[in-house]
């Protein structure tokens, strides 16, 4: 089964505002922690998770158990989305009554632990776990235990349990985010090094640090360490620990509390406390507005495109587009599904395949074999009938929809009945095949058009824009509301691709800021604006909002 990448990036998208939607409503509640598990619980709730939201009871239903229980927004918002209950129920969080309290209550179907003190939780589980062998159960126990969390002896009580009777069955979740109610963790009780100032980045970039993995290995666990919000990553870790026999495992997930709206962003703050109403909305934006960098592996060497990949994976890349090009619809020949497959046992980075070929329709099955994640159709070359036929074909495989047209072609009728359920439009801003070329300007305007025609068809995919995209022109590109950037020469072809997509990221994070800022004067003048830059109290954050507030004479 493929990774269902784009189904897991909705959905968490999803979870996420449902979250600030009902912490608002009750005025009070957890964000930051929510925020920092949210594609843990992605990936399990939309890959993983053998459960039934009619019948939440079902006997061989995997237990999720979420012992950080002040995490109980995230943990609610994507039941809701699971279909548990329905979305509108969040409206009644922290309320006498409600089956959704400000921690997990066993009074709402499906949820399996009361999560009230901390560190009780993974003990809670083992028992579980135990029982199911004794009854001879093949379901799985999921526990997701806090950092902060574990400064409680209980926590290594119940690790030292474990690997005495060898729990295979379970699989926890260290939420790795370095803050925990009063502070910085690595101040109050390091788990790695202890913390000197209030920079985390230093913690979190720097393996040399890291010492939980050890602690973890001394107790006799299969530790897998990860970047906690790399869906792909926390996939493959699943996987690998659910394949491990004789003893259990716990993926630490290097995580960033808050993560997703950068004034919540590693901000003590932001552990327990609800957004003002007046900042929801420019919340709500700033999480649509997450973007993702693709480079395009065709503009390095092409007699050796495994050191591109390797280029891409150390340079941190979101995913890995891959241009495929038949000679026929375009007068370049690439590669084909072939030379995709030999790539794939590279790396866990998502494959973004863009199909420029003739008659895909008879060939899409081979590029979902090969190991493609999104895979990208044109409109030129399609129809309703074909076209459909690769959409329930790719939905059925677990696999990304996409759909493109190039400079000239505007979307066809036939795609208005496909737009709701597209995952990606490819809007070409050069001519597919030619090498070379700049971007072409019209594509601006072009933008406009197509995106008054989305949101008639409720279209909640990402736009992505592929050729001609640099450091110069990529904050004009976001502000038309593409959210995903294609880079050929301007990453590929320089020696540092860090560097490049460090670069691109900075530039649309600027451009995105001034949305913000945007927003906020729309909706509440100059006094919002400040209201909104003195939210951003860690690192540089508010001088930097602050300058490009000025220039805008929003101050």
């Amino acid at each position: 089964m493929r990774l269902n990448y784009y189904l897991i990036k909705k959905n968490v998208l999803r979870a996420r505002k449902l979250v600030i939607k009902a912490l608002n409503n009750a005025g009070s509640g957890h964000p930051g922690g929510s925020f920092s598990m949210a594609e843990i619980l992605g990936c399990l709730f939309y890959k993983h998770l053998q459960y039934d939201p009619n019948n939440p009871q079902w006997e061989d239903r995997d237990r999720l158990i979420l012992s950080k229980g002040h995490a109980g927004p995230g943990l609610f918002s994507n039941m809701a989305v699971a279909g548990y209950f329905p979305e509108s129920q969040l409206e009644t969080l922290r309320q006498f009554g409600s089956k959704l309290q400000g921690h997990p209550d066993l009074k709402c179907p499906g949820v399996e632990f009361c999560g009230g003190s901390l560190g009780t939780g993974l003990s809670y589980s083992i028992g579980v776990a135990l029982a199911g062998k004794i009854d001879g159960k093949n379901h799985h126990v999921y526990t997701i235990i806090g950092d902060g969390e574990s400064d409680e002896g209980q926590i290594w009580e119940a690790a030292m349990t474990a690997a005495k009777y060898k729990v295979d069955n379970l699989t926890a979740f260290l939420d790795r985010n370095f803050i925990q109610q009063d502070s910085y963790t690595e101040k109050i009780m390091p788990l790695d090094e202890k913390l000197e100032g209030d920079d985390i980045s230093e913690m979190w970039k720097d393996a040399s640090r890291w010492k939980t993995g050890d602690k973890w290995r001394s107790f006799g666990w299969n530790v897998i360490e990860i970047d906690g919000h790399r869906i792909e990553q926390i996939d493959a870790a699943i996987t690998k620990a659910n394949s491990t026999k004789g003893i259990p495992s716990i993926i630490i997930a290097r995580t960033i509390k808050g993560k997703g709206v950068e004034h919540m962003e590693d901000n003590p703050q932001w552990h327990g406390k609800a957004p003002d109403s007046d900042v929801t909305p420019i919340i709500d934006l700033e999480l649509d507005s997450q973007f993702m960098i693709a480079p395009s592996i065709i503009a390095g060497d092409m007699n050796n495109l495994e050191n591109e990949i390797k280029r891409c994976i150390s340079g941190r890349a979101d995913f890995i587009h891959l241009d495929v090009m038949d000679g026929q619809f375009v007068p370049t020949k690439t590669f084909d599904h072939t030379k995709i497959k030999e790539l794939r046992s590279l790396t866990v980075l998502p494959f973004d395949t863009h199909l420029m070929i003739n008659e895909p329709v008879k060939h899409v099955k081979d590029y979902v074999e090969a190991g493609s994640d999104i895979i990208t159709v044109h409109a030129e070359v399609c129809d309703e009938t074909s076209f459909g036929e690769i959409h329930d074909y790719l939905k059925q495989n677990k696999v990304g929809v996409g759909l493109a047209i190039n400079p000239n072609t505007e979307l066809p009728e036939w795609s208005y009945k496909f737009i709701a359920s597209l995952d990606q439009l490819i809007v070409m801003s050069v001519v597919p095949g030619k090498s070379g070329q700049k971007y072409i300007e019209e594509t601006h305007e072009k933008m406009t058009r197509l995106k008054a025609i989305l949101n008639v068809h409720k279209f909640s995919g990402y736009i992505e824009a592929d050729g001609g995209v640099t450091f110069d022109n990529i904050g004009s590109c976001f502000a038309d509301g593409a959210r995903v950037f294609v880079g050929g020469s301007a990453i590929i072809g320089k020696q540092d691709v860090r560097g490049a997509i460090r670069d691109f990221r900075n530039q649309v994070l600027k451009t995105r800021r001034k949305l913000l800022l945007d927003k906020a004067n729309e909706l509440g003048g100059s006094e919002l604006v400040k209201k909104w830059i003195g939210l951003h109290v860690v690192g540089e954050k508010q001088e930097q909002i602050k300058q490009i507030a000025k220039e805008a004479s929003y101050l």
